[in-house]
């Protein structure tokens, strides 16, 4: 059975290792501000999902990440249901995510998860290919 939380200061160092590209100062922000959930098993934490709000407002899951050895197995899909349940609880009526767009994987765990594309952007320094941006209205 997967559990989801929220991360507390205590998973930060997890965090960290885990969610690297991110810096510590961002993930400490993040936590701070309830921007984390994590999925645990058996008390062993499997995965995380952080987001952020687009424009301020806009709930946009940043980055999912399940530990390999529990891939494919629900714990993905709990962390994205019980993230959208509490953006759906604080009034969102649309969700925003994205991806690369040759990561046809997570596109279409996006488009399984009730995600549909809108458009992509070229970003020249950072990417060196667009991202491929998704919504889905729940409200």
């Amino acid at each position: 059975m997967v559990e989801v939380a929220s991360a507390s200061q205590a998973d930060i160092d997890w965090l960290v290792r885990q969610d690297a590209s991110a810096g510590k100062a961002w993930v400490s922000r993040c936590v701070a501000l309830g921007e984390y959930l994590l999925a645990r098993q058996a008390g062993e934490i499997v995965g995380f999902l952080r987001f952020s709000r687009f424009w301020g407002r806009v709930p946009y899951m940043e980055m999912i990440r399940i530990k390999p050895a529990h891939r494919r197995s629900g714990v993905g899909t709990a962390l994205f249901l019980a993230w959208e349940e509490a953006m759906r609880a604080e009034g969102a009526r649309m969700l925003m995510t994205s991806s690369e767009c040759d990561e046809s994987r997570p596109q279409d765990w996006h488009r399984r998860n009730g995600f549909a594309e809108i458009g992509a952007i070229e970003l020249p320094g950072l990417q060196s290919v667009p991202e491929v941006f998704f919504i889905k209205h729940i409200g």
